[in-house]
């Protein structure tokens, strides 16, 4: 084979090569499938409410909706463990440290609509403190799942305590739920407050006393 003849054949089989990368690249990945799944599944919700689905309006609706369902959801997809990335820290302060009105989006699992509100977190450091940001990262974990505010609550609560072992922890939430909003009863101003207190909080009526006071 004369040198010619062995470039073409080099070029033809690294050509072959670049348009298998391409095909490889392309290949549907797990969550390709799943949004286009869960896309199917939109298409045939709108169908059912009487839309047509092939209009300009809701083209890509199905595929934008599943998209952003795992979105609102991808609390699952995350653990502690992962969040807090090493952002516990030895400190040796063992006065009450509060982190307030973080903000909080999370999905009614009963109608699937949202509700909104604030969470307030509080705790008695037992020789480790952990860094503020990651208790919003906690908040943010169990909200974007599909949830009932008061599970949310204790879930938030027990995830500090697995984190840093306090002496206790205090976890309210208020929130507004567009089930109550939007349909049913229709009050649009009605909030629901929650909150979970353990260890000390719930022991101590003095520690739990403070905490009231310093959320008001």
């Amino acid at each position: 084979m004369g040198p010619l003849v062995r470039r073409r054949s080099s070029l033809a089989h690294a050509k072959c090569m670049f348009h298998n990368d391409l095909e490889l690249d392309h290949r549907p990945t797990a969550k390709d499938k799943l949004v286009g799944r869960m896309a199917d599944s939109y298409r045939d919700l709108l169908t059912s409410l009487g839309e047509d689905v092939n209009r300009d309006g809701l083209l890509k609706t199905p595929e934008r909706a599943a998209k952003a369902l795992l979105y609102f959801t991808k609390g699952y997809d995350q653990t502690i463990q992962e969040v807090l990335n090493e952002a516990v820290f030895n400190e040796e302060h063992d006065e009450m440290v509060i982190v307030k009105e973080i903000e909080m989006f999370s999905m009614c699992e009963h109608h699937l609509v949202p509700f909104m509100g604030k969470v307030s977190v509080a705790y008695l450091p037992r020789g480790l403190v952990l860094g503020l940001s990651k208790v919003a990262r906690i908040v943010e974990i169990y909200s974007r799942r599909l949830q009932v505010q008061e599970r949310l609550t204790k879930q938030i609560a027990h995830a500090l305590i697995e984190a840093i072992n306090p002496s206790g922890v205090a976890v309210t939430i208020e929130a507004t739920h567009m089930c109550m909003v939007m349909r049913g009863v229709q009050k649009i101003n009605a909030k629901t407050v929650t909150s979970c207190m353990l260890g000390v909080f719930r022991d101590d009526p003095k520690t739990r006393e403070e905490y009231l006071a310093l959320m008001r």
